[in-house]
Formats: C-alpha cells, sequence, structure tokens
C-alpha cells in the first residue's frame, strides 16, 4: 500500500510545483490607429474651423501616448503658423467652398444686416461662434452684419472692428483660392457685394479730421 501511495505522489507532486520562477521578458508592441482612408492629401487647401484656410504641406506618423498616430501637417499662411490634425479627426476638417457657396456668399454679403437688440457682450459672443464655426455661410452673416459700407470704420469700437476684420480677412482668403484670383480681384469682388469704397471711408476719415481742427482750433502762443 506504501508504495502505491508513494508512486501517486510522484505523479502528482510536478503538477504542484510550477516549472520555473522566471518571468518572460515583455515585449513592448507600438499600438497603431486604426486606420481610416484619408479625404485630403498633400498641397490640398482645407477650413480649421479655429484658423481658417490652411495648406496641408505632408502627412505624418507622430507616437502619441505610445501610439503611432497618423496625421496631417498643416501651414496657416496668414497666421504664419502650423498644425496638427490626426487623420481619424479629419470630420473638423471641411473642404474649401465651391463656386456656387462663393456666389450664395455674395448674396448673403448683399443682403440686409440682421442686428440683434441684444447687448454688445452677448452679439460678440454669437459672432465669435460664427466664425470659430468654420461655416462660410456663418462667416459672411458676420462680415454682412459688422459691415459698415462707406461709413467711417473708425467710428466702430475696437472690439467690433477686430471682429469683423477676422471674418473679412478669412473669406477674403477662401475668395481668392477658390477663383483663382489676385488677392486684389478677391478684395474687389467681396467690397463691391458690401457696397464699401475704401477710397470713400479715407476720405470721409480725413473730411472728419478736417472739421475737428475747424471745431476746435489750436492756439499758438
Amino acid at each position: 500500500d506504501l508504495k502505491k501511495k508513494d508512486k501517486i505522489e510522484v505523479k502528482t507532486d510536478p503538477l504542484r510545483i510550477p516549472k520555473n520562477n522566471e518571468q518572460k521578458p515583455e515585449i513592448k508592441k507600438v499600438k497603431k490607429q486604426d486606420t481610416e482612408k484619408r479625404l485630403f492629401k498633400v498641397k490640398d487647401y482645407v477650413v480649421y474651423p479655429k484658423h481658417g484656410v490652411g495648406q496641408i504641406t505632408e502627412t505624418k506618423k507622430i507616437n502619441i501616448g505610445g501610439i503611432d498616430v497618423e496625421t496631417y501637417i498643416l501651414k496657416f499662411e496668414k497666421d504664419k503658423a502650423n498644425g496638427m490634425v490626426p487623420v481619424n479627426k479629419q470630420s473638423h476638417l471641411r473642404p474649401l467652398a465651391t463656386i456656387n457657396q462663393i456666389n450664395k456668399c455674395v448674396s448673403i454679403l448683399k443682403s440686409k444686416p440682421k442686428i440683434k437688440r441684444s447687448m454688445w457682450s452677448r452679439r460678440a459672443q454669437e459672432y465669435e461662434a460664427k466664425i470659430s464655426s468654420g461655416k462660410i455661410y456663418e462667416l459672411a452673416e458676420v462680415v454682412r452684419d459688422l459691415n459698415k459700407g462707406d461709413d467711417i470704420m473708425i467710428d466702430q469700437s475696437y472690439s467690433e472692428r477686430q471682429l469683423f476684420e477676422k471674418a473679412y480677412d478669412r473669406l477674403l482668403t477662401e475668395f481668392q483660392i477658390v477663383m483663382g484670383s489676385s488677392l486684389e480681384d478677391a478684395q474687389k469682388k467681396l467690397d463691391k457685394a458690401l457696397r464699401r469704397n475704401l477710397e470713400k471711408q479715407a476720405q470721409k476719415i480725413e473730411e472728419k479730421a478736417v472739421g475737428e481742427e475747424v471745431d476746435n482750433p489750436q492756439i499758438s502762443s
């Protein structure tokens, strides 16, 4: 009986003892981001809501948090800045407007401004949100609503003028690229739609300055 028991123990003991206590070396694998089809290619112009029109200069894999992420590298000529957008976030970008959309913008610019009676601080927030939306029609609405035509732009508040110029410059850049024209021609198209004459504005500013001198003559001793 003892011999039989011993035989059983000999058979079962090896199962209870680990083969060895050594840990296998850990092999770190670089995780790859789920591949998504690129909608844009190098040299394409795109609109990034917070910065406006930019050009894709290259696509590049960048390691973020141990994961290889494929990205678009963007150059924003207006701001003299570069940006990076992961390919799986490309829905945040939009392609440039079409000619039909540019023509629709011109119609918006020609239409009557819609000025709310709310406080300026509230309206300023709404204008800023429209500019940052990246939607070209909303951008055109901001330009239209803050445009003073041939009125003296100097009469605008600083924040009003800043918002107007920000929206105007972004719209102008997109107009120029889509139309394939010079900056001057794109500006003429915009200003014509806005009934905005910079020469008349400059003349009115000069006349206003002369008028103020007449009303408040300086007495020299």
